[in-house]
């Protein structure tokens, strides 16, 4: 069993900054893309960033040139610098763990969800 936790959530001004880091943990073999996810009240879940094993990120248009995503000194942790937050940067951030495989005699591959970190930026 693979569990994500996150940490690093909380309530911010305007312009502010907050680093969001995941931790992937449990029986893990190897992870092809690891990321982070938002879903705010009432609207679907939409990618923020994601990094490859290899190191290629990938942003979504929002959040470029304010957002980097980065693999921690620990394996299979990652980090998410937010600069410059805007209230429509308020929502329930998500850490996921895509591609897993748990042991190397197996190909199976897995997705994994954290249970998610609250992000609100007030005005």
């Amino acid at each position: 069993q693979v569990q994500l936790a996150e940490s690093g959530g909380g309530l911010v001004q305007a312009g502010g900054s907050l680093r969001l880091s995941c931790a992937a943990s449990g029986s893990i073999f190897s992870i092809n893309v690891m990321g982070w996810y938002r879903q705010a009240p009432g609207k679907q879940r939409e990618l923020v960033a994601t990094i490859t094993s290899g190191g290629r990120t990938d942003y979504a248009d929002s959040v470029k040139g304010r957002f980097t995503i980065s693999r921690g000194i620990v394996r299979n942790t990652i980090n998410l610098q937010m600069n410059n937050l805007k209230p429509e940067d308020t929502a329930v951030y998500s850490c996921n763990a895509h591609n897993v495989r748990t042991s190397s005699w197996s190909s199976t591959l897995y997705d994994y969800w954290g249970q998610g970190t609250q992000v609100t930026v007030s005005s």
